[in-house]
């Protein structure tokens, strides 16, 4: 109770509280193009045990290898990691498979930064508004750390560390040994199931558990640290003058166009299909509002451009470059999107005859408003 009703506080004071950015919110250098990927339900019982070795886990696709997280023009991973789904009544699965020759952790205790280890990242946002979404990280300990984001750290947070997934179950299979650099390892294998309970309590109104066709926002991530041995164990790897551990690499399964994953705009799309895994159907379609709710990003962008070299806002497509895009115009939607501004607030809305609106405003929230519900 006491977790809930902090973050009942912290989403009910988010708008007031939201105050100008102290950094660049920079525009992603990648086009708009998510991976998406159809979740099927289980033929039988879901073990967690790490080891993605029931029937359903071998009929359940394999989404694209990770790449990095910048873009194709990046390096590919070194390593190969892919990801699958699965869900029913209670739960969403995942699997996944990490190849790794050197399978070390040091990280044992519950909510540490679990990505100073190499580790594996789930990003969710049920509703797909950017906002309120969720984040679960582990290392190949099994040590976990889960957290909300209220909104993404650019648009000022905060992220609720105090938060937990409730009756999450997780496992790791190590295909090799752990913190033996004396041996070459071959990967290791990672299953979460996270109760849907959980993943709904930040939508209210909505049913306790997806429905056949749902759609959702969801990414995945994987750090990976450089290293070296010394004193027959692994070390990270250091920078010669500095003396600070080199970067680490960030593969992702969608490119987000710049080093920041909390850019929930660029994940993937997961729909939830009622077949069982290995009938197939339950073909992928991307909803038309995606478009609007790319264009207004674009709008958001540009307005914080604008902000940061101006100190102001601006109502003009022509001020914000935007003039002729063409992803701005779409169609059945209004053109131009209505923009109004004030010195420290903007909101961007485009309407459709129906009197259906989406709308975005300056912390990054995107947001319809029905016919019936419009003010």
């Amino acid at each position: 109770m006491r977790v809930r009703l902090s973050v009942g506080l912290l989403l009910t004071t988010a708008v007031a509280v939201f105050s100008i950015p102290p950094h660049k919110i920079p525009e992603p250098r990648v086009g708009f193009d998510p991976a998406h990927y159809v979740i099927y339900r289980p033929s039988g019982q879901i073990k967690i045990d790490g080891r993605l070795d029931e029937p359903s886990w071998q009929e359940a696709a394999w989404t694209r290898a990770f790449g990095d997280i910048e873009g194709p023009e990046k390096p590919e991973p070194r390593y190969r990691t892919v990801v699958q789904m699965l869900w029913d009544d209670e739960f969403l699965y995942i699997g996944a498979y990490l190849e790794e020759p050197h399978l070390w952790a040091t990280l044992t205790e519950r909510d540490a930064v679990i990505f100073y280890d190499n580790d594996f990242e789930v990003f969710i946002d049920p509703d797909g508004d950017t906002h309120e979404y969720y984040e679960l990280e582990m290392n190949a300990l099994n040590t976990v750390w889960d957290l909300l984001l209220v909104r993404p750290y650019r648009d000022g947070g905060p992220a609720v560390h105090s938060w937990d997934i409730q009756g999450l179950r997780t496992a790791v299979d190590l295909k090799g040994t752990l913190n033996d650099p004396a041996d070459e390892d071959k990967a290791w294998t990672v299953e979460a199931a996270l109760p849907h309970a959980v993943l709904k309590e930040c939508i209210p109104g909505k049913p306790p558990k997806p429905s056949n066709g749902d759609q959702w926002r969801m990414t995945f991530s994987r750090v990976e640290w450089r290293h070296k041995v010394e004193n027959g164990a692994y070390v990270k790897a250091k920078d010669p003058v500095s003396g600070q551990p080199l970067p680490e690499d960030n593969w992702t399964w969608v490119p987000q166009g710049l080093i920041n994953i909390h850019y929930p705009e660029m994940w993937g799309f997961v729909r939830f299909s009622g077949r069982t895994v290995g009938q197939g159907g339950g073909k992928f379609v991307v909803l038309p509002a995606e478009k609007v709710k790319w264009a207004l990003r674009r709008i958001y962008y540009r307005e914080w451009a604008e902000f940061e070299a101006r100190g102001r806002f601006s109502g003009d497509l022509s001020a914000l470059g935007l003039k002729d895009e063409g992803e701005l115009r779409i169609r059945g939607w209004n053109y131009p999107p209505l923009i109004q501004t004030t010195e420290s607030l903007f909101e961007a809305v485009y309407s459709n005859k129906q009197g259906e609106s989406w709308r975005i405003r300056q912390d990054g929230r995107v947001w319809k408003v029905a016919p019936e519900t419009k003010k």
